[in-house]
This record gives structure tokens, C-alpha cells and sequence, in this order.
């Protein structure tokens, strides 16, 4: 089993100065270089303290410089915001930068607020995203890009640098819903998995996923498919339940929100009653126990539903310790 980190740069009820909130990724970044994992996995977000990065490339690019070992990855890259040449550019200079270590995670977004603020509107989200996806990787593929679509236009343009990873680096899409994982199959993309969505959910949409890449004659042997999961680990199954609780009535307090379910990638805990919400969250999307509880989770859902990338999004720093200290090294 392989372990990621997804990397949230919350600022709860800001409290503290919001430098400590960067220092604490980077004391984890070396920690995680030396300690076995594969990737570290930078989370987009703007105009919220639900996670103060709104450059994952330049955060990616500091990460590099204070690792030798680990990937850097996007989750994602909110490729619908940003003009589809820079976003190439800027990816391939931190593949050259960091030696070919990055991983290219790119989502869609579904924040009303992002779109607006961004003069996007969310309604052209999806074609715009996918547009963004398809220059991307055409100008890494390609010596000068050629390009005519619905919303962007190119010719002859030389788009450098290109990646040091060849073709390009790995590369994933955000499947928050099963029509973007249906979308990448058709295309042969990797996927990786919500940190929202149910254990369920994740099921039926890797297995559908599975059947679409067949159809099209691709096969998902070989692939790695991250799944995203809240984690809270503490010394008793009680207190890791305390850790995950507050965690996540953190979280229903910034994620769900009535006006966010008319987003792109909108699900239906956006618009639950927030103690549902927590509920459903605690029964069904957070891996939370004792270290021995956490590793026989991980066992069942590796068995079950063929878990073999957890990508943890920690509830706590202490959470974050005691997988690394605790839970890691018995899949190595």
C-alpha cells in the first residue's frame, strides 16, 4: 500500500498567526521525506481559511527545495481558472525544478464563490476544465501546440519549458462525482477520490471507472487510484472519535453550505442538516481509532474495495504523528 499526505493549510477560527500554519507543513513535508511516503498532495482553495493556499505550485516548488525523496502532487490544480498555457508552464517548470518528482493532480472546482470572484461562470465549468486538460497535455506532447476549441484558440505556440518527466508527469483527475470519473476512463486518465464521498460511494465509482476504461479499451492494471480519506488516530478509539468529531464539525461548518450545492461538483452532504452531515461523515467518510483500529480498517478496505493508495487528509497533527509512528510501518 502506498500512503500520501493530502495537504489542507487550514486556519481554524484563525487562531495564531497564519506563518505557523506554513511552518507546521514544512516541519511535516521533512518528516514525510524521510519516513517512507510517497507523495505530498497540495490542496487549491481560495478566498476561505478552509485552507489558505491559493498557489499550489508555488507552495509545491518550496516543498521541493526542502525534500530529496518525496513527489510533489497537486489535488488539485482548479485547472478551470487558470489560462491553460500558464498552467503548463508552470507545471513543467516544477517538474524541471524539482528533479521530475511531480505528480499533476487537476480538478474542476465547485466553490460558487471561486467562479465568481474569478469571472468564470459555473455553468461552462466542466467544458472549460475539460479544454484546460486537453491543451495541457497536448502542449507538454506536442513541439508547437496547435489548438481550436469552444474557448481557447492556438497557433504554432512553442509552450515551454516541457516536462523533465517524459511524456509528461503522472497525471490525475479529481473524481468528486461519478461523471468525472467516467470522463477520465474514456480518455484513459487515472483518477483519485474525494475526501467527501462515502466508502460506498468510492466502491460503485472505482468499479464503474473500471468497466468505462474497458469499454474504451484501456485497462486499470497498473494504475494508482488515491482515495482520500479523513483521518483521526489517537491513543483510544474514544478519544480518536473526539479528534475526528471536531474535526468535522469544523469542517460542515466551512464546507456545507446551501449555496455551494449549486457548484460544479456539488454532492448532497452540502445541503444535509450540519449533525447528519457529522454523522455521516463519522459512520462513513473518516478512518478514526486507536492505531490497531486504523490498521485493521485499512486491511478491510484494501480487501474490500482494493485500497492500495491512501492519500490522509489528518484531522490533527497528532493524528498525523501517530500514522506515520504507528500505522505506516506495518504496511511497509
Amino acid at each position: 500500500m502506498k500512503f500520501g499526505v493530502l495537504q489542507f493549510f487550514s486556519w481554524p477560527n484563525r487562531r495564531g498567526e497564519l506563518p505557523a500554519v506554513y511552518q507546521r507543513a514544512f516541519d511535516r513535508v521533512e518528516l514525510m521525506d524521510k519516513t517512507g511516503y510517497d507523495t505530498i498532495w497540495l490542496a487549491e482553495h481560495h478566498f476561505t481559511d478552509y485552507s489558505v493556499c491559493p498557489s499550489v505550485h508555488m507552495m509545491a516548488m518550496h516543498f521541493a527545495d526542502r525534500t530529496e525523496n518525496l513527489r510533489i502532487g497537486t489535488a488539485v490544480s482548479l485547472a478551470a481558472f487558470y489560462h491553460p498555457l500558464r498552467l503548463a508552464e508552470e507545471i513543467a517548470l516544477l517538474d524541471v525544478l524539482s528533479g521530475g518528482r511531480v505528480n499533476w493532480g487537476a480538478g474542476r472546482g465547485f466553490d460558487p464563490i471561486e467562479f465568481a470572484a474569478f469571472g468564470v461562470p459555473i455553468e461552462e465549468s466542466r467544458e472549460r476544465f475539460h479544454e484546460a486538460v486537453d491543451i495541457v497535455l497536448a502542449a507538454w506532447t506536442n513541439e508547437r501546440l496547435n489548438y481550436q476549441g469552444q474557448f481557447w484558440q492556438f497557433d504554432d505556440v512553442e509552450v515551454l519549458p516541457k516536462p523533465l518527466q517524459q511524456p509528461y508527469p503522472p497525471t490525475w483527475m479529481a473524481a468528486g462525482s461519478e461523471t468525472a470519473a467516467l470522463w477520465a476512463a474514456e480518455r484513459s486518465l487515472s483518477i483519485m477520490m474525494s475526501p467527501h464521498t462515502t466508502f460506498v460511494e468510492n466502491a460503485e465509482m472505482r468499479e464503474n471507472y473500471r468497466k468505462k476504461l474497458e469499454e474504451h479499451g484501456h485497462s486499470i492494471g497498473g494504475r494508482d487510484i488515491p482515495m482520500a480519506r479523513l483521518i483521526a488516530i489517537a491513543d483510544t478509539d474514544a478519544e480518536a472519535a473526539e479528534i475526528g468529531r471536531a474535526g468535522v464539525e469544523w469542517l460542515a461548518a466551512s464546507y456545507i453550505n446551501p449555496e455551494k450545492a449549486a457548484g460544479a461538483d456539488s454532492n448532497e452532504m452540502m445541503t444535509m442538516d450540519p449533525e447528519l452531515a457529522v454523522k455521516r461523515y463519522m459512520d462513513s467518510v473518516v478512518i478514526h481509532g486507536c492505531p490497531e483500529s486504523v490498521i485493521d480498517q485499512l486491511e478491510r478496505l484494501n480487501e474490500e474495495m482494493h485500497l492500495d493508495y491512501l492519500m490522509c487528509a489528518p484531522l490533527s497533527h497528532s493524528s498525523f504523528l501517530k500514522f506515520t509512528e504507528k500505522v505506516m510501518p506495518h504496511f511497509q
